[in-house]
This record gives C-alpha cells, sequence and structure tokens, in this order.
C-alpha cells in the first residue's frame, strides 16, 4: 500500500474542501420570502422613537434608514388622515428624501424581483425609487389598483456580487412634506432563466416564473414597464404596456391554464 506524501496529502485536503462546497452551493435552495423584518413588524426600540419619527439609522431592525423615516401602525391617523397597511399591522413612511436600506445575500449574476407593497398617503402623485445599484426606477403610486388600499408591485434586477443593497427612496417630488409613501412588506426571489423547448419556442409560455407573490395579498403583483425596469420581473417577457399589467394566481384569479397568467389592464 503506496504512502501518503506531505504533498499528496495536501491535495487530497484540498480536493475533498473543493467538493464540499461545490456540494453546498448546488444544494442551496433558491432564495425567495421576506426580507429580514420585511413586514416591519419588528418594532423599533421605544427609546429610538419620537413619537412615529425613527432616531438613529441602525434603530430599525434589519433596515438602515435616511431622513425622516416614521414607525406607523394601519388604520385612523391623529388630523383625520387614515393610512392603509394592507399587509399587516405596521408600515415605514418615507418623508422628502428619506430612504431605508437593506443588505441581502445573494448570488451574483442571477435575475431576482423584488415584491413590495406600497401605497401614497396624499392624493398628491407620490412616487417610490427603487433601487439596487446601478440600477434604480421610479415606482408611481398615484393610481390605486386594489380595493384595500395597498398596492403590490415587483421589481426585476440581476446581480453583480454576492452581496446586494436593496434601497426604497422617497424623492420628493411632492409638495407637502406631512406626504411620503407608506412601504409595508419587502419579499425577494431568486428567478430560474426559462428556456424554449422543442414543443414551444416561446420562453415561460405559461407565466409560471414570475415575482413572489405575498401571501397576504389577493390583488395581483403589478409588473413595471420597461421604462422604469430595465430587467423584468417576468422572465422571457418584456413589459411594453405603460397600463397596468398584474401576474396573477390561480388561488385568487380565473387562471384557464397552469398556476399563473397576466393581466392587462384596459385603462
Amino acid at each position: 500500500m503506496a504512502a501518503f506524501t506531505p504533498n499528496s496529502l495536501l491535495l487530497l485536503v484540498l480536493t475533498t474542501l473543493l467538493l464540499v462546497s461545490w456540494s453546498c452551493l448546488a444544494s442551496t435552495p433558491p432564495l425567495e420570502g421576506l426580507l429580514l423584518n420585511g413586514n416591519f413588524e419588528m418594532a423599533p426600540n421605544s427609546r429610538n422613537l419620537n413619537k412615529t419619527a425613527i432616531i438613529g439609522k441602525q434603530s430599525l431592525p434589519g433596515w438602515e434608514i435616511k431622513g425622516l423615516v416614521e414607525y406607523i401602525s394601519g388604520g385612523p391617523q391623529p388630523g383625520g388622515m387614515f393610512f392603509a397597511v394592507a399587509h399587516g399591522i405596521h408600515a415605514v413612511r418615507l418623508g422628502n428624501e428619506a430612504s431605508v436600506s437593506a443588505s441581502v445575500q445573494v448570488k451574483a449574476g442571477l435575475l431576482y424581483a423584488l415584491t413590495f407593497g406600497a401605497s401614497r398617503t396624499c392624493a398628491q402623485d407620490e412616487v417610490l425609487r427603487v433601487s439596487v445599484p446601478p440600477q434604480s426606477g421610479d415606482i408611481s403610486l398615484q393610481t390605486l389598483y386594489s380595493s384595500n388600499g395597498g398596492d403590490t408591485s415587483a421589481w426585476g434586477f440581476r446581480t453583480t456580487s454576492n452581496v446586494t443593497e436593496v434601497i426604497f427612496h422617497n424623492p420628493g417630488i411632492q409638495k407637502d412634506p406631512a406626504c411620503g409613501p407608506l412601504l409595508d412588506a419587502v419579499a425577494i426571489k431568486e428567478l430560474f432563466p426559462p428556456k424554449p423547448t422543442t414543443a414551444n419556442l416561446v420562453k415561460n409560455p405559461g407565466f409560471e416564473e414570475g415575482p413572489h407573490r405575498l401571501i397576504n395579498s389577493s390583488n395581483g403583483v403589478l409588473l413595471p414597464p420597461k421604462q422604469k425596469d430595465l430587467t423584468s420581473p417576468l422572465p422571457g417577457w418584456i413589459i411594453e404596456s405603460l397600463k397596468a399589467v398584474k401576474f396573477i394566481d390561480k388561488k385568487h384569479f380565473n387562471v384557464p391554464f397552469g398556476l399563473a397568467a397576466v393581466e392587462l389592464s384596459p385603462s
């Protein structure tokens, strides 16, 4: 029986480590679900709250804040306002030029989609800027498409590293500083790149691959046009229409084939 030399033993150890690493990478399940404190139900410490305003950029668990960010509960508010929080009890409101950001572990070079619940607080044209540097896009919250006061939208992006930063920002285009978008749920999903088959050259023909659907949302997921999001959250398809396009599921809609479909709004 041949004896191991120091060099051959070192080579064996390195080979074993590489095989274990490749095995772990191959067995890592695709990322899908809420971000850490993605529903904002983990509250800041009461010492870091001035009424509703969060004090300290690290005070919101799982997130970093900049500017005036308020931690609010859904329902009637002082002054006669009503904040619709469709995906839980709590949300954050972004004041002018304010933002919240989170770091997310991903896989470099892959396609992902964010799914988030957001709504406006005033009748003005409020905008929520979504960024995964160097990509960004502005999502208008002026038109409401759901009956419960909170729309769910998706935004696609492709990663360039294994850690990415997700940023939601209020660019402050509204005139009233008391207004500002509400953000009440943020999830992410790793998207599988569809391929054509010999039976059908159309990629993702049944729309089965798409963004994450929040479990407590029944109104579908709004898909932004390519002017707002160059990386479509619906693999294989480009969203051309400036009118509402929704990603819907069989559980809540009449889907004639498969588990998912897209709904094209006439207005």
